[in-house]
């Protein structure tokens, strides 16, 4: 995959060298945490910071250098932070699921999914289990003040179903301390089409699983989509999303993955053209299948 070297974390230490170092030492802390997920998710596909690096390396792409150069310091923390942050709530502790689950809605939940259980409860609402662990850590990863709390959390919400339109969730422009605005729709927007796009192979590196030692049904399909996509390639107006696979059925669930991927482009570019000054340019999603 096209990387585009840490054009984001490097224009942060430009702008803002205290915050980029706040930004680096609450590192440690996150990635300790992060690697716990399959703790609770043993066959899920990765969540760790193999994951974290591939959104943050898209959503340098989607900006672009020009547009990095024309974001704020703050602007930059916080789609960082969100993007470290966003999966957070698939590993967090014993203690804090019980902690949180009340607030979420467990026993409802449970009532209205007997079958379900604690790993379906957690990978359903990890979002919100995110925005709750960056809220009672907030102190401990350095977060500087409680706007910059607010945008992290919003934004890594953000990444899935939670409503980009809502303005008092997601307001066009949040000040915070020092006067910069940040643009909490774009920044969300950018998260969720970074982590929605985040399909190719090495999602899943071999020295994390091995597909023939799965046992949960769904996972196994999961990783056999993700090991027939070659590449995703990001241009100025599309997505073009390379597979190979000979196996009609699992060529159907591309199909529609790659539908949900277009959903979520429309949406996200609708959330941008009407709530911010900003723009998403990639308009299409495309699917080739390649010969193997």
């Amino acid at each position: 995959m096209y990387t585009s070297d840490y054009l984001l974390e490097k224009r942060l230490k430009e702008l803002d060298p205290g915050l980029h170092k706040r930004f680096t030492d609450s590192m440690s802390a996150i990635l300790y945490r992060l690697d716990k997920f399959q703790l609770l998710f043993p066959e899920y596909t990765d969540h760790s910071e193999f994951h974290v690096l591939n959104v943050i390396n898209f959503c340098n792409i989607l900006i672009g250098q020009k547009h990095i150069e024309d974001m704020n310091a703050d602007e930059i923390y916080v789609l960082l932070m969100s993007c470290y942050l966003h999966d957070i709530g698939m590993a967090i502790t014993e203690k804090d699921y019980e902690e949180f689950k009340e607030q979420l809605g467990a026993e409802e939940y449970f009532r209205k999914y007997p079958d379900r259980d604690v790993p379906d409860f957690v990978r359903d609402l990890h979002h919100e289990f995110s925005g709750l662990f960056i809220h009672k850590y907030a102190q401990m990863l350095d977060i500087p003040s409680k706007e910059h709390e607010f945008a992290i959390v919003q934004v890594a919400r953000g990444h899935r179903r939670t409503d980009l339109f809502d303005p008092e969730e997601y307001p066009s422009v949040l000040v915070v301390p020092g006067g910069n605005e940040v643009d909490l729709p774009y920044l969300s927007a950018l998260i969720r089409l970074a982590d929605e796009i985040d399909v190719v192979t090495d999602r899943n590196p071999k020295l994390l699983y091995d597909i023939e030692v799965l046992t949960d049904s769904f996972q196994i399909d999961e990783h056999r989509r993700l090991e027939a996509v070659q590449s995703m390639k990001v241009l100025p107006d599309r997505f073009i999303l390379d597979a190979y696979t000979d196996d009609d059925a699992l060529w159907f669930a591309i199909e529609k993955m790659v539908k949900k991927m277009q959903d979520t482009l429309d949406y996200c570019r609708q959330v941008v053209e009407l709530r911010s000054s900003c723009t998403i340019t990639q308009k299409l999603v495309e699917l080739n299948r390649i010969d193997g």
